[in-house]
């Protein structure tokens, strides 16, 4: 169950991002979008923060998400991006 959701949530947040770079073809010059989200926890179970947001520009597109998680038996987290950028010519 855990794995669906993940799948449909990586799904939800790079949507924007895949149309955004569908539409760099015919618009480079001026374009700038982004989005970002962020979430964070306390609680008697422990603390966490979680981000995810994705940028296109004139220079490229780029994507990051990361989470923190720390309760009782340590700290976890995992991050990952990935980004592209336009040859000028």
């Amino acid at each position: 169950m855990r794995a669906v959701k993940r799948v449909l949530a990586v799904g939800a947040l790079t949507a924007p991002l895949v149309i955004g770079c569908a539409g760099l073809a015919s618009a480079q010059e001026g374009l700038d979008a982004n989005f970002g989200k962020g979430q964070f926890v306390a609680n008697q179970n422990g603390a966490g923060v979680a981000d995810v947001n994705s940028v296109v520009s004139p220079d490229g597109v780029q994507h990051t998400d990361f989470w923190i998680w720390a309760d009782d038996s340590g700290v976890s987290g995992a991050f990952s991006g990935s980004g592209a950028t336009w040859q000028q010519g």
